[in-house]
């Protein structure tokens, strides 16, 4: 494929932008994979959409991040069908990112946007999108990433998803009745499964740590059992004892 440099003025844009007949026919080619894939999703067949989704990702200029976010984000959403957590979490926060090129979440001064950014941001304009529809997609793929890191139940997973849903409770995303519901539900209920969360892996964790002292004392006749740790009440430190 061929491709025209970067435009006057934004030389330091390392991706090649290409032609404009180039540019949508690849995009044609990509939205045609989508739909299929699209189609495809509705009948249950999630492992064959996510494949589409896939090929559609292969097609689409690098550079036009909002369909590339598009195509992460239902990627996302296969995964999430498949209970496949861990790769739903990696697809949207790739989405999370290509949105995040097109309208960076720090506050910015227009003199400040990067010459990267106005070709993302030109590019966005060519497709036929705005912002508001970047703001629509973050919502919505965040909405993915929250609930895959919930299904994941590791103390981070949960700790992250709380975060997701706290981002989502505030402006500018704006929630319908049900996700807002649910929004609600889960920072009501996750503060108590981090903590079970938390106690749990600290659990396993002395586990693991006791039979390594266990094997590393057997050979002298000792187990961690021999040894007691005392709190003193007034300084807050530990004292070991030995046992017998």
């Amino acid at each position: 494929m061929s491709s025209s440099t970067a435009p006057t003025g934004f030389s330091s844009y390392e991706q090649p932008i290409f032609p404009p007949e180039e540019e949508s026919s690849l995009l044609s080619q990509s939205h045609a994979e989508k739909a299929s894939a699209n189609s495809t999703f509705t009948t249950g067949s999630y492992t064959s959409a996510l494949q589409l989704y896939e090929k559609a990702l292969s097609l689409c200029p690098t550079y036009l991040e909002y369909d590339i976010a598009v195509l992460h984000s239902n990627i996302s959403a296969c995964h999430l069908k498949l209970s496949e957590w861990k790769a739903a979490v990696d697809s949207a926060t790739k989405a999370l990112d290509a949105l995040d090129r097109v309208d960076p979440p720090a506050p910015t001064v227009v003199q400040d946007i990067t010459p990267e950014t106005k070709v993302r941001i030109a590019a966005l304009q060519r497709t036929g999108h705005t912002l508001h529809d970047v703001y629509k997609l973050r919502t919505k793929t965040l909405l993915r990433r929250a609930k895959a890191r919930r299904e994941l139940k590791t103390w981070a997973s949960l700790q992250s998803a709380y975060e997701d849903y706290q981002a989502l409770s505030r402006p500018p995303h704006q929630l319908g009745s049900l996700d807002a519901r649910a929004v609600r539900e889960a920072l009501r209920e996750l503060p108590v499964h981090l903590e079970e969360a938390k106690n749990a892996e600290m659990k396993e964790m002395m586990g693991k740590l006791k039979n390594l002292g266990n094997g590393i004392l057997k050979p002298f006749g000792l187990s961690t059992d021999n040894f007691q740790f005392v709190k003193d009440e007034k300084t807050g430190a530990y004292s070991m004892n030995m046992t017998r």
